[in-house]
């Protein structure tokens, strides 16, 4: 297992943003992933537009898992219109 972070970006909507952490914590539970740390950094600017959208509402994770699952995480959430952003990475022991 290794230890990841997870940051993504949801619409500053209410609605989009209350479903799109429902769907993570459920993809989380489907891959039995393990949740060390999670922040809400709450409305931020973007540095450009995304999807006509010029702000969001930023959303931060560390979390345990194999590599094979963060992939799979990905594939899915490359179809999926939750998030205007998200971005996985690995982080240093």
């Amino acid at each position: 297992m290794r230890t990841y972070e997870f940051t993504c970006i949801f619409k500053i909507d209410e609605d989009s943003f209350l479903k799109g952490k429902e769907l993570v914590k459920a993809q989380f539970e489907k891959h039995s992933i393990k949740v060390l740390k999670e922040e809400d950094l709450g409305v931020k600017q973007l540095a450009y537009e995304i999807k006509k959208e010029t702000k969001g509402h930023y959303y931060y994770y560390e979390l345990e898992a194999s590599p094979e699952t963060i992939e799979a995480m990905e594939r899915e959430y490359r179809l999926s219109n939750t998030f205007l952003k998200y971005l996985f990475v690995k982080k240093e022991k």
